[in-house]
């Protein structure tokens, strides 16, 4: 089972080669929206690492020798340059790991998504669409027997959401007919 960065020099490599990577993913899939290889932990892991390993070569291209000596001085140890100036090395931190990382990403799915007429809403499946902001109200639903049953959807009723599969409970049975029309509620229901 794997175990937390215990020593400085994990530390430094997990937020200077993930945290970048994970914040590169999370807007990128918050801006595009899902793909099916979000689905894949796995995958998504190896796509935020993949980014962070990008965008950390690209730091180092531009500003290598001012970041080394933020985290690594050879005679004082592990982060000495960021002590001598912590407000710098703050906003050094924010800006390589969060800022530009995720204006990286919303630019990329900006630049993907030009030209398209589609727009991404960010509920994940019609049916939590459905009952987002349901009201009070009758639901029939036919079963795949073909047999019609229904019922009265108020505000004991429940729905289920994402990631979950769909579930629905009504407060009260109603009587429906073959052809699926509603008849009378049923005394003495539980519900269905």
């Amino acid at each position: 089972m794997p175990h937390a960065p215990t020593t400085v020099t994990q530390v430094v490599i997990v937020l200077l080669l993930v945290l970048p990577g994970v914040t590169y993913q999370f807007v990128r899939e918050r801006s595009r929206g899902p793909v099916p290889g979000h689905k894949d932990l796995g995958e998504r892991i190896l796509r935020a690492v993949t980014a962070g390993i990008a965008l950390d070569a690209l730091y180092v291209l531009l500003a290598g020798p001012w970041l080394v000596r933020l985290v690594y001085d050879r005679r004082r140890g592990w982060l000495t340059g960021a002590a001598d100036d912590p407000r710098i090395t703050a906003l050094a931190a924010t800006t390589l790991l969060i800022v530009l990382p995720a204006a990286a990403a919303w630019l990329t799915s900006w630049l993907g998504s030009r030209g398209t007429q589609s727009t991404y809403d960010p509920i994940p499946t019609a049916w939590d669409k459905l009952f987002r902001h349901r009201s009070h109200c009758l639901v029939r639903a036919r079963m795949k027997s073909g047999l019609w049953v229904g019922g009265y959807y108020g505000e004991r009723s429940y729905t289920s959401g994402y990631p979950e599969s769909a579930d629905l409970y009504l407060q009260t049975t109603w009587a429906v007919s073959g052809a699926g029309s509603f008849e009378r509620p049923l005394p003495g229901s539980g519900g269905i």
